[in-house]
């Protein structure tokens, strides 16, 4: 039987650690998971155990190019953001991989925004919001000042998803897509490093920038494929709708955090924008991408275990409750609506669940909360684009109650709900289509449920 041409993505998040197969239509025909155990750093710190992530992909390397139904074309790597791995002259990695949620000492960041432009001019310049260690070229800066010997010792810094491509290939590259990613390292005004990274010796540091689709020949065995450099994960999933869809459109992607990306405003940010979260990605073919972020998956987590626990429920059942326009109506009669809106969390934070005569209506008071902060936050980058649509994907875009009262928000757009498998994945095989595949892209591989808007449930 002949074997089937398929390309392998490595979708290396922070807890699930995943590999697929995609034949030349974007259908998954094999996939594995793993969920590793952390380590800790110097510090007692949680972080990546890189000797197992290291493990996971060689042993899976071994798994699929012995699997004679397969013919392995290609291999890419989409990982999370904001973490650096730092080589020595060995190869070999010099330090932890630190976490990106590590506490980041002030002085050090102050002394950096104090000697180039001030905090509001370095953010906007760089696209970053002050965030920290999150803001993945102040992890290497501070290396530089807290350990300098293991500076310099460096020979490379890679993101993750580099460095995961530089296990098999041996050779370091930079990617756009890591780099423009809240990193302060980038000058978007520019186009090109930051001041500071020269001037600080940072730049030497960093592999040369090639594009997102540049690949590598590489041998496995007998075997010739392909290997791509990696891509940051939330560039990653945007591609699937860049290639499919050529209309304006807003992607808002649902998890932990709710992500609204606009590939189709290239506005510089603005002091204001960034003190409400907005920032810029590059996307995989070097244009920004403005995007506004609140951390509502997370809060929707923790207020749904504060109701069930309330009210004696299963939080189970929150997954599928119906959506109820009556009972919309009812709570912006009966419950203040808030008049200001607090970026970092929503008003349901503060609410006395007493007010609320069962967990349905708290429930449906918890998402009204949470879309008027997503309202907010998606304006940030809508205003002055053409968008007519808004896709959702992730978890939300399986919630009828947020979809419904999301597209009364925007009773002006088309609003969908998105679905496609493994979209990050799918985006880094993308990334590299004309290297693998002989086929044309195919352009069923999302689907969409549209919502129209309820005019009883208008925000």
């Amino acid at each position: 039987m002949k074997s089937i041409p398929v390309i392998a993505i490595f979708d290396v998040g922070k807890t699930n650690k995943k590999l697929f197969l995609f034949d030349e239509n974007y259908k998954i025909v094999y996939e594995r998971s793993a969920t590793l155990p952390e380590t800790v750093d110097e510090d007692g710190d949680s972080c990546e155990n890189l000797e197992n992530l290291q493990l996971f992909i060689f042993d899976s390397l071994n798994k699929i190019f012995s699997l004679k139904e397969f013919n392995i074309k290609a291999v890419n790597f989409s990982a999370y953001g904001a973490s650096f791995v730092y080589v020595g002259d060995d190869d070999r990695p010099l330090t932890p991989l630190y976490n990106y949620l590590k506490t980041y000492p002030e002085e050090l960041s102050d002394y950096l925004y104090n000697n180039y432009g001030g905090k509001e001019r370095f953010s906007i310049a760089t696209a970053s919001p002050i965030l920290g260690s999150l803001n993945s070229g102040l992890q290497l800066f501070r290396l530089k000042r807290e350990k300098p010997e293991i500076f310099k010792q460096l020979k490379y810094a890679l993101h993750l998803p580099q460095y995961l491509s530089f296990l098999i290939s041996g050779k370091a590259y930079s990617d756009l897509t890591s780099i423009g990613c809240h990193t302060a390292l980038w000058d978007f005004e520019k186009n090109e490093y930051h001041a500071w990274v020269k001037q600080e010796s940072i730049a030497e540091k960093l592999p040369p920038v090639v594009p997102s689709d540049k690949v590598l020949p590489v041998i496995f065995g007998s075997v010739k494929y392909k290997l791509g450099i990696g891509l940051h994960d939330s560039s990653a999933a945007l591609i699937p709708y860049l290639v499919n869809f050529s209309e304006p459109f807003i992607l808002i992607s649902t998890g932990t955090w709710c992500i609204s990306l606009n590939p189709f405003n290239q506005s510089p940010l603005t002091a204001d924008e960034l003190k409400m979260d907005c920032l810029c990605y590059l996307q995989y073919q070097g244009k920004p991408v403005k995007a506004s972020r609140i951390f509502s998956g997370f809060e929707h987590e923790q207020q749904v275990k504060r109701i069930a626990d309330h009210f004696n429920a299963d939080s189970i059942r929150f997954r599928n409750i119906a959506f109820v326009p009556a009972i919309i109506t009812h709570l912006k009669k009966t419950i203040k609506q808030p008049d200001v809106i607090n970026i970092n969390e929503s008003a349901f934070v503060s609410r006395d669940l007493a007010d609320f005569k069962n967990d349905t209506e708290a429930y449906h008071q918890l998402i009204l909360d949470i879309i008027s902060l997503q309202f907010t936050s998606t304006t940030m980058v809508l205003k002055d684009t053409p968008v007519k649509r808004i896709f959702v994907d992730g978890g939300f875009s399986k919630n009828s109650i947020y979809m419904n009262l999301l597209a009364s928000s925007f009773p002006n757009l088309e609003v969908f709900a998105a679905s496609t498998a493994q979209a990050t994945a799918i985006g880094a095989a993308l990334a590299i289509h004309n290297e693998w595949n002989e086929k044309p892209t195919a352009n069923d591989m999302i689907e969409l449920k549209y919502y129209p808007p309820n005019q009883t449930a208008v925000i």
